[in-house]
């Protein structure tokens, strides 16, 4: 496997999957041979990126291709565990599987059940980690800092895109916001602290998006805007302040880190087809290292590659998460972030939503049962 060709079944080309097949496409050695996908208007888009693709109309028959190496999971939210388990089942390769590995607290006993059974390497598809301002500013975190003690995420951003069967606007299919979209968020604070989170506290809620939109006799119930607060076993604790109404933000990621040596800060642009046209061209991403000491805040540029961000809307980080899933499936190196990296950032996911509708802190203790409640409208 160290020299051949690697050939991708795909699961799912939505949005999200269309960004997988453009991205695996500049790998070197990489063959996108297999595709299901149920819609007709996403078949057509894959079959437009990926023409020496076969399309399969049921995961059964992709998964009886004989010459498949992996497959990529980027079906909406809801489908990803049964999936899972269907595939163990019938052909356990290995799969990188989109974020969030589950939706609902009851499944996290079926994603354990996975975590001690699956044969083969699995990677959790979490791309914030890979967009270089922040991966530079992950590398540089504890020389910069001195020792992080705090932590900031503020991501000001567009609302949800529109999804086949407007999937994405109702907490059931999602997750909920903090699931959906924030679990990278609570990702990148564990991996950011080195810790477990052991209390969250979150106010959020739906303000503005998607209040005038109707589908058959009911309104969406997604969530538009939050703060959150975590508090970490050593003593670290983050932030997360979400607004996804907010389209004129210069960046559209703002990560802060602090300790007692000075701070760090990653500024990350949001995806070039949505930049908005009054701001002119977006800005390249920065690093900003300040120390206490007066010597001034070191700005450091992180351009991205334009054939990169041309691919997708993660600045890249997309293609080098595939280099990394690549070398995993050539038996050369380990999933950077497995499953119990995405059942926990689902479970930190779903205790911020707990949080915010409860009015209560959430106490959490990730490797106890039970988990926390999930979301209701």
């Amino acid at each position: 496997m160290a020299t051949d060709a690697i050939s991708y079944g795909i699961i799912g080309c939505g949005m999200m999957g269309q960004e997988h097949l453009r991205n695996i496409r500049l790998l070197p050695g990489a063959r996108i041979a297999a595709i299901h996908e149920p819609d007709a208007g996403m078949r057509q888009a894959a079959a437009q990126i990926a023409p020496e693709a076969g399309f399969f109309d049921t995961l059964d028959d992709l998964l009886a291709r004989s010459d498949l190496d992996c497959l990529v999971i980027a079906s909406p939210n809801a489908a990803h565990i049964g999936q899972l388990e269907r595939i163990a089942e019938g052909r356990a390769l290995p799969v990188l599987v989109e974020k969030p590995i589950f939706t609902r607290a009851e499944d996290r006993a079926r994603l354990e059940a996975l975590r001690a059974g699956y044969p083969a390497p699995v990677w959790v598809a979490m791309e914030y980690r890979y967009m270089p301002p922040i991966a530079a500013f992950l590398n540089r975190l504890n020389a910069a800092t001195g020792g992080m003690q705090m932590l900031s995420i503020r991501e000001h951003r567009f609302p949800f895109l529109p999804k086949v069967g407007a999937w994405n606007r109702f907490n059931r299919n999602s997750g909920g916001t903090m699931v959906e979209k924030c679990c990278h968020f609570f990702d990148l604070m564990r991996l950011a602290t080195g810790a477990e989170p052991v209390r969250i506290m979150a106010s959020a809620g739906q303000a503005i998006n998607h209040r005038d939109e109707r589908y058959g006799d009911e309104t969406p119930d997604i969530w538009d805007n939050g703060y959150v607060i975590v508090d970490f076993d050593n003593g670290a604790r983050a932030m997360l302040d979400l607004c996804m109404f907010a389209e004129g933000a210069r960046y559209q990621e703002e990560i802060t880190a602090t300790g007692a040596h000075g701070r760090i800060d990653a500024l990350v642009p949001g995806p070039g087809r949505f930049w908005p046209a009054h701001l002119g061209a977006a800005p390249v991403p920065q690093l900003i290292e300040s120390p206490r000491a007066p010597k001034g805040p070191v700005a450091i540029d992180i351009p991205v590659d334009p054939a990169l961000l041309a691919a997708g809307d993660h600045n890249g980080a997309t293609f080098f998460q595939h280099q990394k899933f690549a070398a995993v499936v050539r038996g050369e190196a380990e999933p950077e972030v497995g499953l119990e990296d995405g059942m926990k950032a689902v479970l930190m996911g779903l205790a911020a939503q707990e949080s915010a509708l409860s009015g209560q802190a959430v106490m959490l203790d990730l490797a106890a049962e039970p988990a926390p409640a999930k979301v209701s409208a």
